[in-house]
C-alpha cells in the first residue's frame, strides 16, 4: 500500500488495485492494440523514429504518458526485428519525497529498469521563473535529459508528447505566439551533438492514454510540480477548454488543426521562415507570373 501526501490531503493507494503486470503488458498489444499499440508502431513507420543500433533515452517522468511509453519500448523490443537499445531515465527535479517513492515503486512494480539521478531544477525554477515557471521548467529539463542521454552514449530521446499535445502547441503558437508552427516528430538537438529528439506516442490520444492507466490500477504522478502548485499562468489548460468547446459546435476539430500542419499551401500564406532567414510571398510574387 502506497501513501501519497498532497497539498491539503493524503491519499491510500490499495496496491491491489493494481493489475497483475503481465495483464497490463497483455492488454497494449489485445485491449489497446488499435488505439495505442498500433498508433506507436505506425508513428515510428512514418516518421523513421527507429533505426537498427540505435541507443535511445527514454525519458521517464513517472506521469501516465512517460510510464505508457516506457512499456511500448518493452513490447517493442520484443517483436520487433530492428535491434535498438533502449536506456529509462528518470530524472528527480526535487520531487516531495513521497512523490519520488510513488515513482519508484511505480517503475519497480511494472519492471521498468529507471537510472534516476537528481537535477535541482525546481529550486532554479522557482527562483528564476517567477509567475510562469512551466515553459522554463520544460526547457531546462529536457536539456538535463539530453546531457544525461549523452553520457549514457544514446543518439536518441525519446517523450512521451501525444497526439493532444500537438494539436495544443498547435494552437498555443497560432492564439499566443502569433506563428504556425507544430510539435514535430522528431527534431535533431542545436546544442547537443548527434543527438535526436523523438516522439514515437504522436499518434496516441490521450483518453486512450488515460483509459489504460485507470484499467492498470496505476497511479501515475500529475506533474507533481513543487512550483507552479502555488502559481497560475499555464496557458496549455486554456487551450484544452478551448479546444473542447470547439469540439461542441465543429466535428472533427481535432483531426482538422492535426492535418493542419500536413497540408500547409505555400500558395496562400503570407511568409514563412526557414533557419534564422525569413520570407515574404512577394519574394516568389512576380516568379509564379512567369
Amino acid at each position: 500500500m502506497s501513501t501519497i501526501a498532497g497539498k491539503g490531503c493524503e491519499r491510500i493507494i490499495p496496491d491491489s488495485d493494481k493489475k497483475p503486470l503481465k495483464d497490463i503488458e497483455r492488454s497494449i498489444v489485445k485491449t489497446y492494440r488499435k488505439h495505442i499499440w498500433s498508433k506507436f508502431i505506425k508513428a515510428i513507420k512514418d516518421y523513421q523514429l527507429i533505426e537498427e543500433g540505435d541507443k535511445i533515452a527514454v525519458g521517464i517522468s513517472g506521469g501516465k504518458d512517460s510510464i505508457l511509453m516506457a512499456k511500448l519500448f518493452q513490447e517493442l523490443q520484443r517483436h520487433s526485428k530492428i535491434k535498438f537499445e533502449v536506456v529509462f531515465l528518470a530524472m528527480d527535479p526535487g520531487y516531495h519525497p513521497d512523490i519520488k517513492k510513488l515513482l519508484i515503486e511505480n517503475c519497480e512494480y511494472l519492471n521498468i529498469p529507471i537510472h534516476m539521478y537528481d537535477s535541482g531544477i525546481f529550486d532554479v525554477v522557482d527562483k528564476m521563473a517567477k509567475d510562469y515557471p512551466c515553459y522554463l521548467c520544460a526547457r531546462m529539463r529536457r536539456g538535463s535529459l539530453y546531457a544525461k542521454a549523452q553520457e549514457f552514449g544514446c543518439n536518441k530521446l525519446a517523450l512521451g508528447h501525444h497526439y493532444n499535445d500537438v494539436i495544443e502547441t498547435t494552437m498555443l503558437n497560432i492564439l499566443y505566439a502569433g506563428n504556425f508552427k507544430t510539435m514535430l516528430p522528431k527534431l535533431k538537438s542545436k546544442n547537443f551533438e548527434n543527438l535526436e529528439l523523438i516522439r514515437p506516442m504522436y499518434y496516441i490520444e490521450e483518453k486512450y492514454i488515460k483509459r489504460f492507466i485507470n484499467n492498470s490500477g496505476i497511479w501515475p504522478l500529475n506533474c507533481a510540480c513543487m512550483v507552479a502548485a502555488e502559481r497560475v499562468g499555464n496557458k496549455r489548460y486554456e487551450i484544452k477548454d478551448l479546444i473542447e468547446k470547439l469540439k461542441e459546435n465543429f466535428d472533427g476539430v481535432e483531426k482538422s488543426i492535426f492535418k493542419a500542419a500536413e497540408n500547409v499551401s505555400m500558395d496562400g500564406i503570407l511568409g514563412w521562415q526557414k533557419g534564422n532567414q525569413k520570407f515574404s510571398f512577394l519574394d516568389i510574387y512576380d516568379e509564379e507570373e512567369k
